[in-house]
C-alpha cells in the first residue's frame, strides 16, 4: 500500500529552499531530515498544502511566488527602535537581534543601520518578498 501525506500527518522529509539566483537559502539534504506535524503551525500553510497528497519516497520541486511563500515585504515591519529599548550588548549593522515582547514572546529582527540613539530594524522574514523554489523528498509518514 502506497502511503500518502494527509493534512494531519507526521512527516519526515528533506527540503531545500532556493532563491531565484540559484543560491540555497535553507536545506536539510546535507543534514538531519526535518520531522513536522502538519496542521500544527510548524510549517507555512502554503507549503503544507503542497505536501499534502505526496507519496512516501516522492521527490518534488515547486516554484512559489513571494506571496505564496514567505509573503510580501511589508514596509510597516521596518521600525526605528531607540537604543534604550535594545539589549545592552554590542550591536552591529546587518546582524540579527532577538527582542522580547511584553507578553514574553520572542521575535527576531535584522538591524539594517544603527547610530548612537537608535537602530533601523527590519522584522520581515529574510525571505519575504522573494519567490522561491522548494524541493522536498518525503522520507516517512506517520
Amino acid at each position: 500500500m502506497n502511503q500518502i501525506v494527509d493534512a494531519d500527518s507526521l512527516v519526515t522529509l528533506h527540503y531545500r529552499i532556493v532563491l531565484p539566483n540559484g543560491q540555497p537559502a535553507l536545506s536539510t539534504f546535507e543534514a538531519t531530515p526535518a520531522t513536522l506535524k502538519l496542521g500544527a503551525g510548524e510549517m507555512l500553510p502554503a507549503i503544507e498544502r503542497l505536501i499534502v497528497g505526496l507519496p512516501l519516497g516522492g521527490h518534488h520541486v515547486f516554484d512559489l511566488a513571494a506571496e505564496d511563500a514567505f509573503g510580501p515585504r511589508r514596509p510597516e515591519l521596518v521600525e526605528r527602535v531607540r537604543r534604550e529599548h535594545m539589549p545592552a550588548q554590542e550591536i552591529e549593522a546587518m546582524s540579527i537581534m532577538e527582542f522580547v515582547a511584553p507578553d514574553g514572546s520572542r521575535y527576531s529582527g535584522l538591524v539594517r543601520e544603527i547610530d548612537e540613539t537608535s537602530a533601523l530594524v527590519d522584522f520581515n522574514h529574510p525571505l519575504a518578498g522573494k519567490p522561491i523554489r522548494l524541493e522536498v523528498e518525503i522520507i516517512g509518514i506517520a
